[in-house]
C-alpha cells in the first residue's frame, strides 16, 4: 500500500505546475515489485490526471479573476499565456492527448482551463494520453526485464 501511495503522490505532483517527474518512480516500483503492476498503472494514470485537473482549475480561476490577483512571482507571462492560448486554439482537443509531455504538457492543461475547455472531455483526453504513456513505460520495462 505504501508503494501505491508513493506512486500517487509522485504522479500527482508531477502533473501540476511544480517541476517533478513520475516516470522513474513508476519504473522503479515496477522493478522493485513493490506492488501489483496493474495497480501501479491505474494509480499513476489517475493521480497524474488529477494533477492536471488542478492545473485546469487554476486556469479557470485565472480566467475568471485575472492575473493581477495572483502574487507577482506566480503570474504567468501574459504574452506567453496568449501564445499558449493561441496554440491550443489552433490545435484544439488533440493537443490534450499530449498533456503527458515534459515542459509543454503541464502549461497546456492550465491553458485549457483558461479557455474553459469542457472538463469532462478534458479529463477523458488527458487520461487517455497519460495512461498511454504509463502503458508504454510498463511495456518497455516488461520487454527489458523479460
Amino acid at each position: 500500500m505504501e508503494a501505491l501511495a508513493a506512486m500517487a503522490a509522485a504522479a500527482f505532483v508531477a502533473a501540476t505546475l511544480v517541476p517533478a517527474q513520475s516516470e522513474a518512480v513508476f519504473v522503479g516500483l515496477l522493478a522493485a515489485q513493490a506492488a501489483d503492476p496493474l495497480a501501479l498503472f491505474v494509480t499513476a494514470s489517475l493521480a497524474n490526471t488529477t494533477g492536471s485537473v488542478v492545473n485546469w482549475c487554476l486556469g479557470r480561476l485565472i480566467a475568471r479573476h485575472g492575473l493581477e490577483r495572483l502574487p507577482a512571482r506566480l503570474r504567468p507571462d501574459p504574452l506567453g499565456l496568449q501564445r499558449a492560448q493561441g496554440w491550443f486554439s489552433r490545435f484544439g482537443w488533440p493537443s490534450l492527448l499530449l498533456a503527458w509531455l515534459p515542459v509543454a504538457g503541464d502549461p497546456l492543461t492550465f491553458v485549457a482551463g483558461t479557455l474553459n475547455y469542457p472538463l469532462p472531455r478534458f479529463i477523458l483526453l488527458v487520461l487517455l494520453g497519460k495512461a498511454a504513456r504509463y502503458a508504454a513505460l510498463w511495456g518497455g520495462y516488461a520487454a527489458v526485464a523479460g
